[in-house]
């Protein structure tokens, strides 16, 4: 192994880490994508590609929203995890148009052509797994690449939408296959940094009891969890799926509480972590009760889609955002209202979609709540991602 320092990046500071030009594109596609949506969904607007308009949109929130999450999260995470150089400058560069590609190809700027589409979406995950590993290899991190298979599964679940759109007109399991895989990366990630920044804060009060570290019970959520939404995947209907994600939704509430989140209410940075997560249970008892016929689909749907997803992928973002350019963790007035408002969009669509507030109905409030928040995580983070790290711009490195 050599003993030579690395080069210092002189590139534009937006390729240094990968968290930053992915969250950066994350957040405005979020910003844009439901607008979009409204105006397609209402008939005002028309997409040349090659899902209909409400495929679109699970297809955009899940795989391209998402993803550039995942990416972000990954090449930030992975050479904290290896000891490793980041990717940066034109590795990186070529990473993010290949993401930009995939968006304009669902969009419908081959139009509608599924199978060039379906190649060139799925080319940036395929990218991505593919870097991660590499760089996870090379660094012997052998416990990480428990990432590698989830996001494996993302992959075959975003092939599984364009295959069965082409073949029947819409997604099915593809869909539902897009929601477990994301919804069991923010269990299984989730169960790492949210106890442990949380431990970490609480370490100042000698006094303050910490979260449970992980053990066996951890495990057994993530792997039941694992089945039942596997199930559901397969068959979204019926008793067995009902009472599988009820009682996984019984067993994440119990974990959740063992973090401790309610002594974090003093610190709106680390107790949005905490609030996203308790949707993940909501979502899944939602969702068990619609399996059950009890309620109707959507409310579970959109209570995992916006609140945990959603909610658990921008409160990550602001976090990583903040601490990875040399500012403080502390999320202030406006990230909080930001958060809140995705928190609020998540309720709104699942529970005032038929009803009415000062002339509009719960599905634009939701839509309106959704695109608020993320603007205002652009106003406020925005420009960290585009500017060097202060510290290191002082120090001239």
């Amino acid at each position: 192994m050599s003993n030579e320092m690395p080069r210092p990046y002189t590139g534009p500071a937006i390729l240094s880490y990968g968290f930053r030009p992915f969250f950066l594109a994350a957040a405005l596609f979020a910003a844009a994508a439901i607008p979009i949506w409204i105006g397609a969904w209402s008939g005002h607007l028309n997409l040349h590609g090659p899902f209909a308009p409400v495929d679109w949109h699970i297809h955009e929130m899940l795989f391209g929203y998402s993803s550039a999450v995942i990416a972000g999260f990954l090449f930030t995470a992975i050479p904290n995890w290896t000891g490793r150089m980041p990717r940066r400058g034109l590795p990186l560069a070529a990473l993010a148009l290949l993401w930009l590609a995939g968006r304009l190809a669902v969009a419908g700027a081959l139009g509608d052509r599924p199978a060039p589409v379906m190649v060139i979406d799925a080319a940036f995950l395929a990218a991505v797994i593919t870097m991660a590993l590499t760089e996870i290899v090379a660094g012997r991190n052998w416990k990480n690449l428990a990432v590698i298979a989830p996001t494996g599964l993302y992959l075959a679940a975003n092939l599984t939408f364009h295959i069965e759109a082409m073949r029947g007109g819409e997604s099915d399991i593809g869909r539902r296959l897009g929601f477990a895989t994301v919804v069991f990366l923010i269990m299984l990630i989730g169960g790492r940094i949210i106890p442990s920044f949380t431990r970490n804060w609480l370490a100042r009060d000698k006094t303050a009891r910490p979260p449970v570290p992980f053990n066996r019970f951890d495990a057994v959520c993530l792997v039941s969890a694992g089945a039942a939404l596997l199930l559901w995947t397969a068959r979204p209907e019926g008793w067995p799926t009902a009472l599988a994600l009820l009682a996984v939704a019984g067993l994440h509430g119990a974990r959740l509480m063992r973090w401790r989140g309610l002594t974090t209410w003093r610190a709106p940075i680390l107790a949005m972590l905490h609030v996203a997560y308790a949707f993940l249970p909501l979502g899944l008892a939602a969702c068990g009760l619609a399996a059950a016929g009890l309620v109707a689909t959507p409310p579970g749907m959109h209570l995992l889609g916006i609140g945990g997803i959603g909610g658990m992928t921008i409160a990550v973002m602001m976090r990583a955002s903040l601490g990875h350019t040399g500012r403080a963790l502390e999320a202030g007035p406006v990230l909080t209202l930001g958060f809140g408002c995705i928190a609020a969009a998540a309720v709104a669509r699942a529970l005032l979609a038929q009803s009415q507030l000062a002339g509009l109905d719960g599905f634009t409030i939701a839509a309106i709540l959704w695109t608020l928040g993320f603007l205002l995580f652009l106003v406020r983070i925005g420009p960290f991602l585009m500017k060097p790290n202060p510290a290191r711009r002082r120090a001239n490195v």
